[in-house]
Parts: C-alpha cells; sequence; structure tokens
C-alpha cells in the first residue's frame, strides 16, 4: 500500500525518435562584440508511421533543440508504410528542391541523404531510394519531403477513390 501516492509513469512518457538535421549559428556584431544566436531543425517519429519536424531558435543551443522537438511533435502527419517502404512513386517540391522518392525491395535499406534518411528512419521506413534535386538546403529538403509526404495515398485511400474493395487491389 506504500506505492499508492506514487503516479505511474508508464503512460505519459512518449518514445519519439529525435533526430537532429541541421544546427546553425548566426552571429550579430554590436558594440561589444558578437552575440551568437542559434537554430535547430529537428525531425520527430514513432518509428511506426507519424513523423513531424520543427525549427527552434534560441541564444542557447538547447534551448533551440527543445523548441524545434515541442514544435515537430505538434506538427506530426501520417506517412503511409508498406512493407516497409512507401506505397509508391513520388516526389515532393518546395521552392528550387524537387526530393524523388521510390519505394525499394526489403533489404535495400534507406539510400538517401542526411535530412531524408532521419525523417524516413523516424517515420519508420526500412527501405527507400531517394534523390535530391535542386537547392541542397536541409530546411527545403525537409520541406520537399514532407510535401512528398503530403501527396501520397495509402491504400485504402487508393480503394475508396477507384470504387473496389482491398482485396481486388492487393490480391
Amino acid at each position: 500500500m506504500e506505492n499508492r501516492n506514487r503516479r505511474d509513469d508508464s503512460g505519459s512518457r512518449d518514445n519519439y525518435m529525435e533526430k537532429l538535421v541541421k544546427l546553425n549559428r548566426t552571429a550579430k556584431v554590436v558594440k561589444g562584440g558578437r552575440r551568437f544566436s542559434f537554430s535547430a531543425l529537428t525531425v520527430v517519429g514513432d518509428r511506426a508511421g507519424n513523423v513531424g519536424y520543427g525549427i527552434g531558435k534560441a541564444k542557447d543551443v538547447s534551448e533551440a533543440i527543445r523548441k524545434s522537438i515541442e514544435r515537430a511533435k505538434r506538427n506530426m502527419v501520417r506517412l503511409p508504410v508498406k512493407n516497409g517502404t512507401i506505397p509508391h512513386d513520388v516526389v515532393g517540391e518546395f521552392k528550387a528542391t524537387k526530393v524523388m522518392m521510390k519505394p525499394a525491395c526489403p533489404g535495400s535499406g534507406i539510400i538517401a541523404g542526411g535530412p531524408v534518411r532521419a525523417i524516413m528512419e523516424a517515420g519508420g521506413v526500412t527501405d527507400v531510394l531517394s534523390k535530391c534535386v535542386g537547392s541542397r538546403g536541409s530546411i527545403n529538403i525537409v520541406r520537399a519531403v514532407f510535401d512528398g509526404i503530403d501527396n501520397m495515398m495509402d491504400a485504402k485511400t487508393v480503394a475508396k477513390n477507384r470504387g473496389k474493395a482491398m482485396k481486388d487491389l492487393w490480391g
């Protein structure tokens, strides 16, 4: 009976995978010297198809990372995963950046650059091919990948749009 007042924290802890994609330091020159400021770009996912990104800015590194992780958790989207890969080819675009993503055979692994790799690992994708064309800025690549994720359709949506049952599509 001594554990009656203790709270059970097992349900309140979240088991998200947090990846720091980019940490940027900027300097403002003032009369007394330089003032440094930091911006952090992070990706958060539960390895089960939910993934989000966030950007945080602060005068301290740890505060910038904390802010970006909070923002990423608020901006989670659903990433359709089928047998460890994405369901179909998709191209995501943001400004001058295009990211092409293709499903891959089991065992291929994540063949992608840093920002795309972080998003796919956090989302639970184990096999995917990707290519980035255009601007190579980390923020633009992340936003282009999330544009591609928004354009992805899962099997239920495709079946509903075609007016067919899931069995007819997948056999």
